[in-house]
């Protein structure tokens, strides 16, 4: 059983929004996997919710704008915020500086894995599916 995991040894996934490099796969926990997450200049995924995640997020370099709720509202993310995403509230985070945002994300599952994507990769492949995007161009 592994203890302590890498930032620097990853698994990486270039979504067209977004860069995910995975640290620790939900495979590897019971109730979550960690991320590093890297947005460049005006990059920002599409606006979502997870009905069974809550989110983490440690903002380690760059500034980025928080979009949350149906409302919408806008907060801006630096360095050392922590940013908390309840499961079911839509969110999406845009780079709003001139270099890269990057942030650790951590997802806690209230239930446990979830069953039917108990892979971080076979989250990324229903993602690529559910927005059209081309799984073989995120992984290789």
């Amino acid at each position: 059983m592994q203890f302590v995991f890498s930032t620097k040894v990853t698994q990486h996934y270039r979504f067209p929004t977004h860069v995910n490099d995975l640290v620790l796969d939900r495979a590897d926990a019971q109730t979550s996997e960690v991320f590093v997450v890297v947005l460049e200049p005006g990059e920002a995924p599409p606006l979502h919710k997870h009905d069974d995640t809550e989110q983490i997020f440690y903002i380690l370099e760059g500034e980025g704008v928080l979009r949350i709720g149906m409302e919408q509202t806008e907060h801006l993310v630096r360095p050392t915020d922590v940013v908390r995403i309840p499961p079911t509230i839509f969110h999406s985070i845009r780079c709003a500086s001139t270099k890269p945002l990057r942030y650790l994300a951590i997802d806690c599952f209230t239930a446990g894995r979830p069953k039917d994507e108990p892979t971080w990769d076979s989250h990324a492949r229903v993602m690529c599916q559910n927005n059209g995007w081309d799984y073989n161009q995120v992984v290789k």
